[in-house]
């Protein structure tokens, strides 16, 4: 089986990810549709078979992981890569022939299984039925390699897209912020040789090393890439504010970088410029951008699952994307843990898609030195 074989049986056209029967299946369709330019099902499929195989060519992927399976206190961001698709299309109907040529391939969704979230937490007759379910039409023994849950077929993904196109630059639509982990998993082989770091605008840590004995969810999964790179300060974290320890708890435990919300609002122009120096000192080539909405202060972006107000201004983080992208360079990046339903006004909701939308373009225009 070529990669793009195992990729098609991975992954949904985009839109597809989030399994529906009645309800929302005919809005799905329409939003795939309206994505690939298609007027079938069938036209759809087609169409995203024919995306994965420009990967070997794309300077950029987009793919969707649309599971909140690893969240915490309140759910909804599953819903988030259908609203900012939806929002992006709006905002510039002719996207997609945008994106192609720019080099910007959408390689679909990653299925999920809405009780699932990694294949190491899963009995082996968990497995083998979901397999089942999932991938009928394969023969048992290829059928017995196959991930079923979100993050581990998310990274096996990135894995196959790092084999066909080593360079190419991951952009992921969340899901909660657990979606972020097989994303760095994958980029530390396929960049094994390089130093890359990351940039995490996030009001939390996400530096426990288990909760609740899980080892990946969405307050871990920022420890384990720090040990992906031994503790050196590649690793930058910026506005933090809802911790139980300071910052020189985190900093001196586990060589973190952090720059808290307070300190970036009293002296946006100071942080930017620490920030930057502070990767060029660790010989930074490249970072990946992992963008919680929640860095944001509430006032603009509440419809998350931990909204907390004093965060960042959206001008800083659009800067902040932006001096990244003119200096060390931008190689990645996702916008997570964006969750239309839980807010019931509509203007909050709106502004905080719309936010995550400009986040989004931003990112990619940094990747590819040039506005989308």
């Amino acid at each position: 089986m070529t990669p793009i074989d195992e990729l098609a049986l991975l992954l949904r056209p985009a839109g597809g990810g989030i399994h529906l029967v009645s309800t929302g299946r005919a809005e799905q369709e329409q939003l795939q549709q309206r994505l690939y330019g298609a007027a079938s099902a069938s036209e759809v499929d087609a169409r995203f078979r024919e995306a994965l195989g420009r990967i070997v060519d794309a300077k950029a992927v987009v793919l969707a992981i649309p599971s909140d399976v690893g969240a915490g206190f309140r759910r909804g961001a599953n819903l988030g890569p259908q609203a900012m698709r939806t929002r992006l299309l709006e905002e510039l109907p002719s996207f997609p022939d945008r994106a192609a040529e720019l080099g910007i391939v959408d390689i679909g969704d990653v299925f999920v299984v809405p009780q699932l979230l990694h294949d190491d937490m899963l009995a082996e007759s968990q497995k083998a039925a979901t397999r089942a379910a999932l991938y009928p039409q394969v023969s048992d023994d290829v059928r017995a390699t196959l991930p079923v849950s979100p993050l581990s077929i998310a990274e096996r993904a990135l894995d196959l897209v790092f084999q066909l196109n080593p360079k190419v630059a991951p952009v992921v639509l969340g899901g909660d912020h657990s979606t972020a982990w097989p994303v760095v998993s994958a980029l530390s082989r396929a960049r094994r040789q390089e130093r890359w770091g990351v940039v995490q605008p996030d009001a939390h840590t996400d530096l426990l090393e288990h909760r609740l004995g899980i080892k990946i969810c969405f307050a871990t999964w920022s420890w384990h890439l720090n040990e992906l790179f031994h503790r050196d300060g590649r690793l930058v974290q910026v506005g933090t504010r809802a911790s139980r320890h300071d910052r020189g708890h985190w900093e001196s435990s586990l060589g973190v970088r952090q720059f808290w919300a307070d300190e970036c609002r009293r002296d946006p122009d100071g942080a930017l410029d620490a920030l930057v120096a502070h990767l060029v000192e660790r010989g930074v080539s490249g970072v990946y951008f992992s963008n919680d909405i929640d860095g944001t202060d509430s006032a603009w972006a509440d419809a998350t699952g931990t909204p907390e107000p004093n965060g960042l201004e959206p001008e800083f983080v659009v800067a902040l994307i932006r001096r990244l992208g003119e200096t060390v360079g931008v190689i990645g990046g996702d916008v997570m843990e964006v969750a239309p339903p839980l807010r019931d006004r509509p203007d909050s909701t709106e502004r905080t898609v719309a936010l995550a939308v400009r986040y989004l373009r931003e990112t990619l225009g940094a990747i590819l030195r040039q506005p989308v």
